[in-house]
């Protein structure tokens, strides 16, 4: 059983800006793989919590939940936790970005306070029939809030069309300060460009062979990608659209394990925060 070494961020340095996780918490194969025999449902998220610092909650992608919900999954997890979310489909799967107003403000306004300060980055995942439309998309960008209840609110972007591998989008992401996932996947199209003040990747490779989903030397290589962007560096050997950025100030950094074998996604996502923490 994995042991509870993920519950406190380190103290300092590039390290504590790096948040690893894994996409929701309920998947019946973790079972008595990452979760111990005999922890009952209800307490799977605490058990993850305390050994992960973040998680990508996939349920707000098909509709959003009740306040009293976000509450509770808040209550559930420790200081220092934090939730990435991802935004729901019917925003970003319509017909034009720039109409959707009222579902923004009803996602957003309609309990995401409660989670207080466990809530992160608000994935908006675009479909992979959404080409790029930089009117539409700046219209879409202008209408996310910037901030909650006077606290900052936090948006990330993922694009899924090959016509986003343009210096133009590039260019509008950064004019907007809406970082782009690294989404890290043979499917998709990638681009590490860094368009915000954090990074964000979704890593999409992990082997059902392998113990922690990811040979050592690939967590290795994670590792220091991790570091130089929370060091505020720009790893040059990742795909991008656009020449990759001069050194800039530390940012955080959040990896997601999604997907593919993903079983073995809780075993990877703390193999790799293992080893951003050791380097401190």
């Amino acid at each position: 059983m994995p042991s509870d070494l993920f519950s406190a961020s380190p103290a300092k340095g590039p390290a504590a800006r790096v948040r690893v996780g894994i996409g929701g918490w309920n998947f019946a194969p973790w079972r008595n793989n990452f979760y111990p025999s005999g922890l009952v449902q209800r307490r799977e998220l605490e058990y993850a919590s305390r050994h992960l610092r973040a998680i990508e909650i996939n349920g707000t992608f098909y509709g959003a939940q009740k306040p009293a919900t976000y509450a509770k999954w808040a209550a559930e997890t420790p200081e220092g936790f934090v939730f990435s979310l991802k935004a729901p489909r019917y925003i970003t799967e319509g017909k034009k970005l720039a109409g959707t107003a009222r579902g923004i403000d009803g996602f957003v306004s309609g309990g995401l306070a409660e989670f207080g300060d466990r809530l992160g980055p608000v994935l908006w995942q675009l479909p992979p029939s959404r080409p790029f439309d930089a009117d539409d998309l700046a219209a879409f960008l202008d209408l996310l809030p910037r901030e909650l209840d006077g606290q900052p609110m936090r948006h990330v972007l993922e694009v899924r069309h090959k016509s986003f591998l343009d210096e133009r989008y590039v260019e509008l992401a950064r004019e907007h300060r809406i970082p782009t996932v690294f989404t890290d996947s043979p499917k998709y199209p990638s681009l590490a460009d860094l368009t915000g003040d954090f990074a964000y990747a979704r890593l999409m490779r992990s082997e059902s062979h392998i113990d922690t989903g990811y040979a050592a030397d690939d967590l290795d290589t994670w590792t220091a990608r991790a570091l130089e962007w929370a060091e505020g560096g720009d790893p040059a050997e990742l795909p991008h659209v656009a020449a990759t950025t001069k050194k800039a100030k530390a940012r955080d950094v959040f990896i997601y394990f999604i997907s593919s074998a993903k079983e073995r996604n809780p075993a990877a996502a703390m193999a790799l925060q293992q080893r951003v923490d050791a380097s401190r």
